[in-house]
């Protein structure tokens, strides 16, 4: 694809999320924007932003060198929705994150790094998982296999995928090498208040809330990933994030 034609389909990509964003708020967002570089920048700041996929934790939804639109009004905005992390302790035109959305949050350990995963706990909620199956308030959480995926980066082991469904209907797609990784028996995770429990959608080959992620505080979650709108291996690749 042409650069011209990868500038244009970006554009276009974020004037459709701004479509889909209520339009109140946008008439007032555009009304204070009074040139096109402080328009640019308002819609970085507060409705979408761009990001770079740099690895495959969240394979098959998201794939390497994905660049993606997230939607930075979707939970409304805290401390992490501002630049330099100026934002207020509470949250503006606050919407709770849900179970199986893909979210952009701040990694506890260094606020300063972006990582993207899937909701798979809520406040409240007890998560464990036992020879690879997902378990939410001790009931197990469905799955369909769908087949075999090629094998990713040096491992040289094709990943089995499957269509796994949370409780509420969500369902999504997750990949595994087997049932009997190092990351498919863990202790029962207890979700604090205020907090969620992360996991890749590529189980075996993911740093989330079963390691050094721990809990992520609900002030760290600060944008829904939206679409993919290029990749940097395959330009044509695009469509809306499950």
């Amino acid at each position: 694809m042409y650069p011209e034609l990868r500038k244009i389909r970006y554009i276009a990509t974020v004037l459709l999320i701004i479509l889909l964003t209520p339009p109140l708020f946008v008439i007032g967002i555009a009304t204070i924007a009074a040139t096109p570089v402080v328009l640019a920048g308002t819609i970085r700041t507060f409705i979408v932003q761009p990001f770079a996929i740099p690895g495959s934790s969240m394979f098959p939804t998201l794939e390497k060198g994905d660049r993606l639109l997230a939607n930075k009004f979707a939970y409304g905005y805290k401390r992490f929705s501002y630049p330099f992390d100026t934002g207020p302790e509470f949250r503006t035109f606050g919407v709770q994150p849900k179970r199986g959305d893909v979210v952009i949050f701040r990694y506890p350990p260094d606020p300063a790094i972006d990582y993207v995963k899937r909701i798979i706990g809520e406040p409240g909620d007890r998560i464990r998982l036992l020879a690879g199956r997902l378990y939410i308030n001790d009931e197990i959480v469905p799955r369909e296999k769908r087949g075999i995926n090629p094998a990713l980066g040096d491992s040289g082991q094709n990943l089995i995928e499957y269509l796994e469904t949370l409780p509420g209907g969500k369902t999504y797609p997750i990949t595994e090498v087997s049932d009997d990784e190092a990351s498919d028996n863990t202790d029962e995770f207890l979700v604090p208040p205020k907090h969620y429990f992360m996991m890749g959608d590529n189980r075996d080959n993911s740093a989330d809330s079963r390691y050094d992620v721990g809990f992520v505080p609900e002030e760290n979650i600060y944008a829904k990933a939206s679409l993919v709108f290029t990749n940097d291996d395959d330009p044509n690749r695009s469509g809306w994030i499950n």
